[in-house]
């Protein structure tokens, strides 16, 4: 059957990669992309430069009724409809929780409607996200949700509380839950559209104007999970057709995370920095970032603190198990590390040499 696929998220960066890999996979296909109207003539311009499937901007919003589309477009939807993809969600880690709530819990309850009218529906993939484990130490299994865990933030809670629902609605629709850990930039060019969270915190530590690299804060043992967008894309697609997924929820994790001590010291090493010799408490690290001229420049990174020691591994079995034989596999952080710190830096060169001084407000492109 032709895919016919409904997506959410634009313009966050794994929706629109998404997007791209699914019309460039699937040339006959045909693919309808949620977008608010603010974002619209962006998405169009997008939409029109990519090639393979055609690409339908629709404008709405997942959390108005019928998804805030015109009757015959819905119903277009129901009719046709044989994957959806949804995306959208705040992320940003200081957003108010009703907020957050309206966008990652209601949203979700509105893609799960449209996914139990769809008469043609082959697989909802849901993306949740490594973090509804919320404060849990130690080993994270991938079956494992409702395990009396307590939140740091309104992103980890109410993705939590959206994956309730989801895993509910399985006993009725096709679906396979996405939880990936952070998502970096691509593994063979770096790109990605923001920086923000626990990975590029320490980005921001070493590359900052300063002559010595701040410590890292704790002493960094902890596992630093993350993947590149390019493999999570791919994985999500090789799941989004495989019948053994149908009911699973995977995550997409790099199985032999380094720690956090350890990627400092090679992005250190790649910025030509030596390392200070002793370390400081998280509350001083942010108090730092608070200080006049680092403030602007760390606001999305502030509230990513307490993840470099967060102790946790995330087990991938069903990942593993899934992927095996298809090609798709997670590549060592290692290997691509030097892409993403180039990227990282020539970005904020670009950024300096122009003279922007304000680093986007992540509030400003809420990505649903």
């Amino acid at each position: 059957m032709t895919l016919n696929a409904f997506v959410t998220g634009y313009p966050g960066f794994i929706g629109k990669r998404l997007v791209k890999y699914l019309a460039e996979t699937n040339p006959d296909g045909h693919i309808s992309l949620l977008v608010q109207p603010k974002f619209v003539k962006e998405a169009q311009g997008y939409a029109d430069q990519l090639k393979g499937a055609k690409v339908e901007v629709l404008s709405g919003d997942i959390v108005d009724m019928h998804l805030g589309l015109a009757g015959p477009e819905y119903q277009r939807l129901v009719d046709e409809t044989t994957h959806i993809f949804h995306l959208a969600a705040i992320s940003y880690l200081g957003m108010p929780h009703d907020v957050a709530r309206r966008v990652n819990v209601d949203g979700t309850r509105a893609v799960l409607e449209l996914g139990r009218e769809c008469s043609k529906l082959q697989r909802l993939v849901h993306f949740s996200t490594c973090y509804v484990s919320g404060d849990r130490v130690g080993v994270i299994a991938e079956d494992e949700l409702e395990q009396g865990q307590g939140f740091r933030n309104a992103y980890e809670e109410t993705k939590y509380e959206a994956e309730r629902l989801v895993q509910r609605a399985k006993q009725h629709l096709p679906i396979t839950i996405i939880r990936p850990s952070t998502v970096v930039g691509d593994s063979a060019t770096g790109e990605i559209d923001r920086f923000e969270g626990p990975y590029y915190l320490g980005m921001l530590l070493v590359l900052s104007p300063l002559v010595l690299p701040l410590p890292l804060p704790g002493n960094g043992v902890a596992p630093l999970n993350v993947v590149p967008v390019d493999f999570v894309v791919q994985a999500t697609w090789v799941l989004a057709q495989k019948p053994e997924a149908i009911g699973k929820t995977v995550h997409l994790v790099d199985p032999n995370p380094m720690s956090a001590r350890r990627v400092y010291e090679l992005i250190a090493e790649k910025s030509n920095k030596k390392l200070p010799r002793f370390t400081i408490s998280a509350r001083a690290t942010d108090l730092f970032l608070r200080l006049p001229g680092v403030e602007k420049l760390a606001r999305p990174q502030r509230a990513a603190i307490h993840y470099v020691n967060h102790l946790v591994l995330y087990n991938c079995h069903t990942a593993l198990e899934l992927l095996d034989g298809t090609g798709v596999r997670c590549p060592p952080l290692m290997t691509y590390l030097d892409k993403l710190i180039d990227f990282a830096m020539n970005s904020w060169k670009a950024r300096k040499d122009s003279a922007q001084e304000e680093v986007d407000d992540p509030l400003d492109r809420p990505e649903h």
